[in-house]
């Protein structure tokens, strides 16, 4: 009988290896997805100075995005996160998707960064 993992303890593997060659420099942060069930956020950090430079979520003091389609909320979040970005003069980062599989919302949150001024 074949026994298989879980598929979030599989992307949790598929994370460490990703995480192990890819860091986020203070002139290319990584721009970090986590997604949820329900949720998605998404963090800018310099891995070099360990510290979170932008953040950016669905659920926010005050300004959570009301519950609809998905992949909208993560077009918000992209477009929110990459202002917030240019802002503090970021413009080049390193895309970590976190072991997800790039599409759905993952792929929506990075159009929406991409077309909103990020490089990566």
């Amino acid at each position: 009988m074949i026994i298989k993992e879980s598929k979030s303890k599989a992307r949790q593997v598929r994370h460490q290896r990703i995480r192990q060659t890819l860091s986020g420099t203070s002139e290319r942060p990584r721009l970090a997805v986590f997604r949820s069930t329900k949720n998605i956020a998404a963090q800018i950090i310099d891995d070099v100075k360990s510290i979170t430079l932008v953040s950016a979520s669905t659920i926010e003091n005050g300004n959570r995005i009301e519950p609809g389609s998905n992949i909208e909320a993560a077009k918000q979040v992209g477009t929110r996160i990459a202002q917030r970005a240019l802002e503090k003069g970021i413009t080049e980062v390193v895309f970590d998707r976190a072991g997800n599989q790039y599409h759905g919302r993952i792929k929506a949150l990075a159009d929406a960064a991409r077309d909103a001024g990020l490089k990566f």
